[in-house]
């Protein structure tokens, strides 16, 4: 149950960190309030917002963390094959899947992820990361770093990243 429970926080995260991403630049945030707190403060993130509904997830962001979240954009969901997004809406599992791929456990900030080739995730599968031309995980561009929350820190990524 404690799994389950872990994983629901990060997929909770994971939705809410993309509302935050876009609206703030590198290294801002606010380190007195959740990624929930956050995220509504940012506002605009709809499909986020739908996602996190959809996955029943709301309440768990409140969690203690802490969780690194790279976050896609409203852009980088609507860069998903068409059909992709509400298919994923409406299979609760299969949207918990694709969210807690995109968390990993613990404060990881941008100078860390630096160092690091992979990072194992809450989903279970770890995502590749590479330097070449900007650093990026998966086939996702980190476009913003270091967003930091009361229960983890936020890094902004351009496309949805999908566990195999």
């Amino acid at each position: 149950m404690r799994s389950n429970r872990f994983s629901s926080v990060a997929v909770a995260v994971t939705a809410l960190a993309l509302l935050v991403g876009v609206a703030a630049p590198a290294t801002s945030g606010d380190a007195t309030k959740d990624i929930v707190d956050t995220a509504v403060q940012a506002g605009g993130f709809t499909t986020l917002a739908k996602a996190l509904t959809a996955a029943g997830l709301v309440d768990t962001l409140k969690g203690p963390g802490p969780f690194t979240v790279f976050a896609p954009t409203d852009a980088a969901f609507a860069k998903l094959p068409a059909g992709t997004l509400d298919a994923l809406l409406a299979d609760r599992a299969k949207l918990t899947k694709v969210l807690t791929y995109h968390v990993v456990p613990g404060n990881v900030m941008a100078a860390d992820v630096m160092k690091l080739s992979s990072a194992r995730t809450v989903e279970g599968q770890s995502i590749k990361i590479s330097k070449d031309g900007g650093v990026k995980v998966d086939n996702a561009n980190v476009v913003k770093t270091d967003i930091v929350a009361s229960n983890g820190v936020i890094h902004v990524i351009d496309a949805v990243i999908l566990p195999r």
